[in-house]
């Protein structure tokens, strides 16, 4: 075996001792171990990726990179090099269903951040969107905290304006009783201003005197008013000058932004789901590679290996 092989061989957690007797399996074991090793590969790839968007610079991520890549490829390791090949079909399936499960999730962890990777300009679009929407909806709790406070200002001063529109009314409604009174076309029905008709003017110059009064009381009202809906404009204007959205280049937001994608376009959803698949059977290929693999001359001298070490403990124990 050259050194590719034998680093292969290593990935797939076979004894180099025992498949340099039989090396007829050399070629499976290759296969097996380049599939443990890319999966960490694309593992370290993953997760530098996703930790590009937690730390500034290139340094941590690659390191974390580098651990996590390093973390999958000996779990993997470890899954295929505990699985015995056996002449029983059904114990080796019953054997592998949590090594599958275990495998799948860490299909779904690692695909996360490449997926928005490939997506990234659409990804991009759409965060440009939710920032639009956040913007509006926090206006919107913004100017809802102050619509009470200027509606009822707003009341207050249609109140008083309609006060004198009505003290307005009963002036006009006077002197027209008093003009009638006057030609002779209501009241007495006489046409020279007699005493009634004096009452009737004094009546409506009475009327006319307090509605001078209450534009003036109400027009200072109204006034006042005023100047507390522009103090009310101003520091509702400040805060939504200082409304801003937090930086959408996290990755939840990324997350978030992917999901609604999938909702909006078919496309999206079923290329995203293709890509899941994808990783998942990336992840499981070692496994799948172990158990499709027939058992062979290495797994029989593994076994006579480890049935011989398991009677000298018993010896050693007895």
């Amino acid at each position: 075996m050259n050194k590719i092989e034998r680093f292969f061989c290593y990935c797939s957690g076979a004894s180099q001792s025992i498949l340099n007797k039989c090396p007829t399996e050399v070629s499976k074991f290759v296969g097996i171990g380049a599939a443990v090793f890319f999966t960490g590969l694309l593992a370290t790839m993953s997760s530098a990726y996703a930790l590009y968007f937690v730390f500034e610079g290139f340094i941590w991520p690659i390191m974390f990179g580098l651990i996590w890549g390093l973390m999958i490829f000996n779990l993997d390791r470890f899954i295929v090099l505990s699985m015995r090949k056996s002449y029983s079909n059904n114990r080796e399936y019953l054997q592998a269903i949590p090594r599958v499960v275990l495998a799948i999730l860490i299909a779904l962890v690692i695909s996360k951040p490449l997926e928005l990777k490939i997506f990234e300009k659409e990804i991009a679009t759409e965060l440009n969107l939710i920032q639009q929407e956040l913007l509006s909806t926090n206006e919107k709790a913004v100017r809802s905290r102050f619509s009470s406070k200027t509606d009822s200002l707003h009341s207050k001063v249609e109140s008083l304006k309609k006060e004198i529109t009505d003290k307005e009314k009963v002036r006009d409604q006077l002197l027209e009783l008093a003009r009638q009174e006057a030609d002779g076309t209501g009241g007495s029905g006489k046409v020279n201003p007699g005493p009634i008709y004096q009452i009737k003017k004094k009546n409506a110059d009475q009327a006319q005197i307090e509605l001078e009064e209450l534009k003036e009381e109400n027009g200072q009202l109204i006034a006042a008013i005023r100047k507390e809906l522009e103090v009310v404009d101003q520091i509702k204007s400040g805060e939504l000058e200082q409304i801003e959205v937090a930086d959408m280049n996290g990755i939840s937001f990324q997350l978030t932004a992917l999901g609604r994608l999938g909702e909006k376009y078919d496309t999206i959803y079923y290329a995203n789901a293709f890509i899941i698949l994808l990783f998942i059977m990336l992840e499981i290929a070692p496994i799948l590679g172990k158990l499709l693999a027939p058992r062979g001359p290495y797994d029989d001298l593994l076994e006579v290996h480890e049935k011989r070490f398991e009677s000298y403990r018993k010896e050693k124990v007895y």
